[in-house]
């Protein structure tokens, strides 16, 4: 069987997932590239690099001096510059890129959700739904919310935020996945208001939406950015690897 590298753009869970079942593949390599941004992102099937790429141009760089022969953007659904370098420069060298993306989530009866297509667009639409917020959208572009600065912020991130922050913001360090019963009694014990979340996707963290369900909260959700034109993702690893040609061990 001929050898085969694989790129994978990582950072998710479907991304490691992705890497081991890649390098249990006979003839194939996989490199994982990790963003950084993360300071211990945990262990990893095959090779793994840290940091970016410089771009589009730096990126397709890589993919000919490392001999790539396919993309798997495993990021997550917010990296839209990431996808975009990486729908660019595989496009440049001629090799294949399949875009993974676990599907967003879906509103059930009952939920009052609101949708956004920005964090600045959330924190406009804020005071008019409570003054206790509960933010998870990640600790990177905190410095949104400056802008309402009458309003109390539980802010959740894996890895403590950086300023600049709103002026009333208390910080919960905190990994995934949630129970239903822990994001109630967090809501209860905060005396939240409104949720704000980025749709992310995915089973690890949707607990907090049938929390905030259940107490009848509104939940302020930031809509994905648009995939580059002509890309249409998968939703799964299994549906990568077919696009891959490499759906059988």
């Amino acid at each position: 069987m001929s050898h085969q590298h694989v790129l994978v753009l990582g950072g998710t869970a479907e991304a490691r997932e992705l890497a081991a079942s890649l390098a249990a593949r006979p003839g194939v390599r996989v490199t994982t590239s990790l963003a950084g941004r993360v300071s211990r992102p945990g262990s990893l099937d095959g090779d793994v690099r840290i940091g970016g790429f410089g771009g589009a141009e730096g990126l397709a760089e890589w993919l000919r001096a490392h001999h790539v022969d396919a993309v798997a953007d495993a990021t997550h659904p917010f990296a839209a510059g990431i996808t975009a370098n990486a729908a660019r420069a595989a496009a440049v060298v001629g090799v294949p890129v399949v875009v993974l993306r676990r599907p967003g989530w879906e509103p059930r009866p009952g939920d009052r959700w609101h949708s956004v297509a920005s964090l600045a667009e959330a924190a406009d639409l804020l005071p008019s739904l409570g003054r206790r917020v509960f933010l998870t959208t990640g600790r990177l572009g905190l410095s949104a919310f400056a802008r309402v600065p009458e309003l109390y912020f539980l802010v959740r991130s894996v890895e403590a935020p950086g300023p600049p922050m709103p002026r009333h913001t208390e910080v919960l360090l905190a990994r995934g996945p949630f129970s239903v019963e822990g994001e109630t009694a967090l809501l209860r014990e905060h005396r939240i208001d409104v949720l704000v979340t980025k749709d992310s996707g995915g089973a690890s963290t949707s607990a907090k939406l049938t929390a905030a369900r259940a107490l009848g909260l509104p939940v302020v959700v930031v809509r994905r950015p648009p995939l580059p034109e002509g890309v249409t993702p998968a939703s799964d690893v299994a549906e990568t690897l077919t696009r891959l040609g490499l759906n059988s061990p």
